[in-house]
């Protein structure tokens, strides 16, 4: 499999229509490098756009870029090179307006355990420059179970509480452009179930939410488009069933009759393998091969004599994708 910037000081692209209207994008990154004196660049060349309402999910291992690319974004981290625009302004020249479009929920939990929930919840509100909303808040704390909660301490609260508090607290100041920084890793099931109706709210009324997680099935079910992060490059970013069916392979699993100690000559020019001490016969193709080969091979096997007793296929999913490519570019 052949991706574009192989090289780690290539600039990592994806693909972006230069036709749409710069008012669809809440989120604009250009050629984006971070380096350090030492070792190698943190981000390498990042090119990226983001709409509003769009849920964009970038995959990638610890150590990929993924933290240093949010802490960029939300000026906690200086920049090397490159450009960042949030709504249309520049993270560095405009770095308290843009501050003000986005919420961050973070990996760690920061918050004064000595505050109680309602008064953390608006202190976050009027940090920047808001007006008071009763209503708002409400809203937000009734939205993740935290209003009957308002008036405690937040060190008295379960770990799963501590994390709603956390997403209140950066949906305060109803920002534009949410980031939730494997922010999943701390969600108990009751909680996961109430954020996926949360998030889809806020996606109808134009938030745009980047969730890094390492949950790559519920990016799979959830993101609009899934980008893979390693080494600081974005190797590619593009809609999951787009990746599944650009990326993807299926596996046809025979299992036989009888064993085949070796694949006959007459099958050399299939790419096909035993398994299962020649038990089962594996065949892998791509997703977007043409479907007659199947049948074929059936029919060549019938020829041959080999017969099944079981068959069965297999999809290979976004995780199989995500899997291969950071081992190809290892």
């Amino acid at each position: 499999m052949m991706l574009d910037g192989q090289d780690q000081h290539e600039r990592s692209t994806c693909t972006i229509d230069m036709n749409d209207n710069p008012e669809d994008w809440i989120l604009d990154i250009d050629g984006l490098t971070k380096g350090y004196a030492s070792g190698p660049a943190a981000l390498a060349g990042i090119d990226l756009r983001i709409r509003h309402g769009e849920l964009f999910a970038p995959l990638g291992p610890n150590g990929a870029g993924k933290t240093t690319l949010i802490g960029i974004f939300c000026g906690l981290i200086s920049a090397s090179g490159g450009s960042v625009r949030v709504d249309r302004f520049d993270v560095r020249r405009d770095f308290r307006r843009t501050r003000s479009i986005i919420g961050l929920v973070p990996q760690e939990l920061q918050t004064d355990m000595f505050e109680t929930v309602g008064d953390t919840v608006r202190f976050s509100r009027g940090l920047f420059g808001l007006a008071p909303d009763p209503d708002h808040i409400e809203r937000t704390l009734r939205s993740l179970a935290l209003w009957n909660k308002r008036g405690a301490r937040i060190m008295t609260l379960s770990g799963g509480m501590k994390r709603r508090v956390l997403i209140t607290k950066a949906l305060a100041h109803e920002p534009k452009l949410l980031f939730l920084d494997e922010s999943s890793a701390g969600f108990d099931v009751e909680l996961r179930r109430e954020m996926w109706p949360l998030i889809r709210r806020l996606r109808e009324t134009g938030v745009a939410i980047v969730q890094t997680t390492h949950c790559i099935e519920e990016e799979e079910q959830m993101a609009d488009r899934v980008g893979v992060i390693h080494r600081g490059r974005l190797l590619l970013a593009d809609q999951a069933d787009a990746l599944l069916v650009r990326l993807g392979r299926k596996q046809l699993s025979l299992q036989l009759e009888t064993p085949l100690e070796a694949l006959p000559e007459a099958l050399a020019g299939w790419p096909l393998t035993l398994s299962h001490n020649g038990q089962r016969l594996d065949y892998q193709f791509d997703s977007n091969d043409d479907q007659r080969r199947v049948p074929m091979l059936i029919r060549r096997l019938a020829e041959l004599g080999i017969e099944f007793s079981d068959i069965n296929t297999r999809q290979s999913s976004l995780e199989d994708i995500f899997v291969d490519l950071v081992r190809e570019t290892a």
